[in-house]
């Protein structure tokens, strides 16, 4: 597949799970994939199992988002403009909302919302210069129907689906689209994060808990961090071009709304 062929695309929290999967997707497809993370042992890893050529890694951790800034504004500087960026990150600690702190919500909103803001900043010059841009923020099916058990990341993503939904409507006319990808429950290290947690409050097995969790998706099963991946390759690519401003919900049926 080459329909990212001549492209640079910035993807965050690419060492593992859904990040990972888009950084090879978008690499299998032609673009030359830089990766964001804070482990440079794992980013290096995955920059070397990449196909093709021209991939490259930068390290700044999202609890910083000044680091984040600058990290990649001097890589910018060095190395020319993007023309996709992903946003991506791990989700706040699970908990219920009350049991929530102003610490929580504070870093949380850092680094979700404060870091995808500022990377949109950095790239999108580059982007209106060429007349063609996509920002892509990896959230969740919560902002649709809230999850239980995750109070902090409800409120949180949330934000950031209105964040994006108002981006959308700001740089349109420079060719540039604003997409939200929300996955589904996902076979990832934080899927089974979550899994265990709630095994270990409600005082049942984790077999129990992924059964009822299976009982809530028509399609029967969890997504694979790759089937994440396909759908922001699509809004990355220019078949996806007339779409923006969407929550593009990726989850086996599961959401009880339109």
């Amino acid at each position: 597949m080459t329909q990212l062929r001549g492209k640079r695309a910035l993807v965050c929290g690419s060492t593992q799970g859904i990040g990972r999967a888009t950084a090879e997707a978008f690499a299998g497809a032609g673009a030359r994939v830089t990766l964001l993370a804070r482990n440079p042992e794992s980013l290096a890893a995955v920059a070397a199992g990449l196909s093709g050529e021209g991939h490259d890694w930068l390290v700044a951790d999202f609890a910083e988002p000044e680091q984040v800034a600058t990290v990649v504004g001097e890589h910018l500087e060095a190395t020319g403009p993007f023309q996709i960026l992903v946003n991506n990150t791990g989700g706040p600690p699970s908990g219920p909302l009350t049991e929530a702190g102003p610490a929580e919500f504070l870093a949380a909103f850092e680094a979700h919302l404060l870091c995808s803001h500022l990377l949109a900043q950095a790239l999108l010059p580059g982007m209106q210069d060429v007349g063609y841009g996509r920002i892509i923020n990896i959230i969740s099916t919560s902002v649709k129907q809230p999850i239980r058990g995750i109070g902090v990341s409800n409120t949180i993503r949330a934000a950031v689906a209105s964040w994006a939904k108002t981006l959308a409507g700001e740089v349109g006319r420079y060719g540039i689209t604003v997409n939200n990808v929300l996955p589904g429950a996902t076979v990832t290290q934080r899927h089974h994060a979550l899994i265990q947690a709630r095994s270990l409050k409600a005082g049942v097995s984790v077999a129990e808990i992924e059964e009822a969790m299976l009982g809530e998706i028509p399609l029967g099963r969890f997504a694979e961090p790759a089937e994440i991946a396909a759908a922001a390759l699509f809004l990355a690519s220019p078949a996806g071009g007339y779409v923006t401003g969407i929550n593009l919900p990726v989850d086996g049926g599961r959401l009880g709304t339109l």
